[in-house]
């Protein structure tokens, strides 16, 4: 009986399937396939010819661009030689980010004989770490709106550190009266960086060193260099030939405009600065017009020539950190670029060398400090908090206490207010006794004295009053003025944070402290004692 009526559902099913009614038509379409026909679940779904010709050019392309960038950044990876930062100084900011910070690079021009340089000197020439041959200070804006060039002459008299070279961990003293461009001789670049932060008061993020080849070879690729003479000139030392007005050089041509200390100006190194601010000024202005910074292959084409012939810090030795810095330049007004060279004057010891010409070259770095825009001579920062006018000073660490009204006038002409300098720039105390007798205080005067970090206003007993003024002519904090028993009226006891200006803690720009910007074209002055007909 069960039998019978399996063998009925059995053809009920097979009539349905027969005659296309039910639901066992659509199932067994779905599962069914044409004799000699692979099952539906085995086959692949074919795709045009095209669509496979795209995508393998595709993969082509990405791996040929992958391969090209490896290629590019390993080559320049490889190029780049590196030396430590500093020499024994420790660092007091904290780490930069290249891409938004501030940046301070120190640019250093070797004059090593060694490899390349061979035929430029002798063997003793090549041994050692060498000199400065160049040195400037490269500060690039956080908001990339202004940029100083800071050059620094080579025979500038100046205080080195104590130095440690970071290879032999050997120590060289601190010494004076040093030339700057030998401050690397002995313990390598970061002793020079380390120089320059003593000087000047900053501290240097990164340092890039070239030597002659550098610049040769970046001359010869960007297809010359246009620069401008005066007259025709001959400096057999340098084997400069140049005809009266303007020219393009590349290579030696190129190499011999910027070594010429006798070429350009009074053939001082002074001369020779204005001509290496004017070559760069027109390099700058030529990478800027030909959209070098912008276009990948010419990039790629001057860094792998730069670096071939470039030593930096190890925060700068990678590829990123130098692309980076170029791009923040690209867009740079040329005119916002400010060339500058350290005030300077004959040095009293040595005729023959140079010397910081005092107070402008304190408050050219005080603006440096304040990252003032160089362009705008007069620009001053923020000033420091004043005494208030109604306020008397106390001893230190005590409340100042309200002068009254009533209080008597007295006669500025018979008090005696003193500057004593601490702060090691006595061209700037003597500013500021000309001020005093200006404003009346006709018994100023002033004297050397130890040096100390922080300018304070001394007083003695009856001279609270005196000591007010004093403070408000300079803007000095009442904070910062105190009862003394060793002073006779009242002492301006200058630190190193008052070394320019009339008001402490303003820094400004000073006047006529530019050569040039990227924007000018100038002509250089030849030396009179080597024009040609």
């Amino acid at each position: 009986m069960f039998r019978g009526k399996v063998d009925r559902v059995v053809r009920r099913r097979d009539a349905r399937v027969q005659d296309g009614s039910g639901t066992g038509k659509a199932a067994a379409a779905r599962h069914a396939d044409a004799p000699g026909t692979t099952p539906r679940h085995m086959r692949i779904r074919r795709q045009p010819l095209w669509l496979k010709i795209s995508a393998a050019a595709v993969s082509v392309l990405l791996l040929a661009g992958v391969a090209f960038a490896a290629y590019w950044f390993i080559r320049l990876q490889m190029n780049i030689t590196k030396a430590p930062l500093n020499a024994g100084a420790q660092k007091t900011e904290g780490d930069t980010n290249d891409a938004k910070d501030r940046l301070q690079i120190l640019i250093l021009g070797s004059d090593t004989r060694d490899g390349k340089n061979s035929k430029y000197g002798t063997a003793d020439d090549s041994t050692g770490y060498g000199h400065s041959d160049v040195m400037m200070l490269m500060d690039i804006s956080a908001d990339n709106r202004h940029v100083s060039v800071i050059s620094f002459p080579r025979d500038l008299l100046v205080d080195v550190p104590e130095c440690t070279d970071q290879s032999t961990h050997k120590t060289y003293p601190s010494r004076s009266g040093e030339m700057i461009n030998a401050a690397m001789a002995e313990a390598g670049i970061g002793c020079a960086v380390d120089t320059v932060n003593k000087l000047t008061g900053l501290e240097i993020d990164h340092f890039m060193m070239a030597d002659f080849n550098a610049v040769k070879e970046l001359s010869n690729t960007v297809g010359g260099v246009s620069v401008c003479i005066s007259d025709a000139v001959f400096d057999p030392d340098s084997g400069l030939r140049l005809p009266k007005g303007t020219s393009q050089v590349k290579g030696e041509q190129a190499l011999s405009f910027l070594r010429t200390r006798h070429a350009f100006g009074d053939g001082s190194d002074l001369g020779r600065i204005q001509a290496q601010q004017g070559f760069l000024s027109s390099l700058a202005r030529k990478v800027k017009d030909d959209g070098t910074l912008g276009n990948p292959q010419k990039l790629l084409t001057i860094a792998d020539v730069i670096t071939q012939n470039l030593t930096v810090d190890e925060g700068l030795a990678n590829v990123q950190s130098l692309l980076t810095i170029s791009s923040r330049l690209k867009d740079i007004d040329l005119s916002k670029v400010a060339f500058v060279a350290v005030p300077n004057r004959p040095a009293a010891v040595d005729p023959n060398r140079l010397e910081l010409m005092q107070p402008q070259a304190s408050q050219l770095f005080a603006a440096m400090r304040a990252n003032l825009d160089l362009t705008t001579p007069g620009a001053s920062s923020t000033p420091t908090a004043s005494a208030s006018p109604s306020a008397t000073p106390t001893a230190a660490g005590s409340t100042p206490v309200t002068k009254s009204p009533a209080t008597p006038p007295y006669d500025k002409a018979v008090q005696p207010v003193t500057v004593a300098d601490g702060s090691g720039v006595p061209e700037h105390a003597q500013e500021l006794v000309t001020a005093l007798v200006k404003g009346g205080f006709t018994q100023g005067s002033q004297f050397a004295a130890d040096p100390v970090a922080k300018t304070t206003v001394y007083y003695a007993a009856g001279f609270e009053d005196v000591a007010a003024d004093v403070a408000k002519l300079f803007g000095i904090p009442a904070a910062q003025t105190e009862a003394s028993t060793a002073v006779n009226g009242v002492q301006i006891y200058l630190g190193s944070d008052f070394t320019s200006g009339l008001k402490y803690g303003t820094a400004s720009v000073p006047a006529d402290v530019v050569n040039q910007t990227a924007g000018d074209v100038k002509c250089q002055t030849a030396n009179p004692a080597l024009v040609v007909p």
